[in-house]
């Protein structure tokens, strides 16, 4: 079955060479130039991946984001221009599953489109839970339940994005071990990291922002310094 993919892209040109690639590549592409499209195009398909430009003329990629995420369940990749890590920070708490920076490189951008597909094909599956054996795992008054993708905290339901969920579940198996941002990319974005990607970071910001954990002064997630980051798990 051809996957389809929804690129919102207000450069015309750069979107119908990206609707060429990914045609060559397999895919049923549809473009939108402006978020008002995007949105009634949403009412007529139903595509497997969004491709979303941050910086949009009249409503912007995080607006966009914001509106459509609460009904869309596939995955939401952002194009960006911006190096600005709070940026990147507001499109996590909203939903987005990955980033990748302007000037694009397709292919690049393709085998970001195609590990997100394959992650998402792997959460439909009966029994399928990535790397991990565990169906769900208890520490305190954390509870992390891996096929339903639901956080629990004293009992309260945390929303979490997949991303972030798929990055405190990995914390969360491997408590009190710190873990590099290399191993945390590799496992968690299924690319190596390159010095620079910000993506682990902005996460675990948000992270502790969702789980009431002090952003000065961490109990939670703990940045281990020049190791990574750890998942206390006398703290819960």
């Amino acid at each position: 079955m051809v996957q389809k993919i929804l690129l919102v892209e207000d450069d015309k040109k750069l979107a119908e060479i990206l609707k060429a690639y990914f045609t060559r590549n397999g895919f049923d592409v549809d473009i939108a130039l402006t978020g008002e499209d995007a949105i009634a195009l949403l009412e007529n398909i139903e595509p497997d991946i969004i491709i979303l430009d941050l910086m949009l003329p009249g409503m912007d990629g995080l607006s966009i984001c914001r509106h459509i995420r609460s009904d869309y369940a596939g995955k939401i990749l952002f194009l960006t221009a911006s190096d600005d890590d709070m940026d990147q920070v507001a499109a996590l708490e909203m939903g987005a599953d990955d980033f990748v920076c302007k000037p694009l490189q397709p292919r690049v951008l393709l085998a970001r489109i195609r590990m997100l597909l394959r992650r998402k094909e792997q959460e439909s599956q009966p029994g399928n839970h990535g790397d991990e054996s565990q169906k769900s795992l208890l520490i305190g008054s954390l509870e992390l339940r891996r096929k339903q993708q639901v956080c629990l905290l004293h009992g309260e339901e945390v929303a979490l994005t997949s991303g972030e969920f798929d990055l405190l579940w990995l914390l969360a198996c491997h408590g009190d071990q710190p873990l590099s941002r290399d191993e945390l990319v590799r496992k968690t974005r299924g690319i190596e990291y390159d010095g620079l990607d910000r993506t682990i970071d902005n996460r675990i910001v948000s992270l502790r922002k969702k789980l009431g954990d002090s952003s000065s002064r961490p109990k939670h997630i703990i940045t281990v310094r020049g190791k990574g980051y750890m998942l206390a798990t006398d703290s819960w």
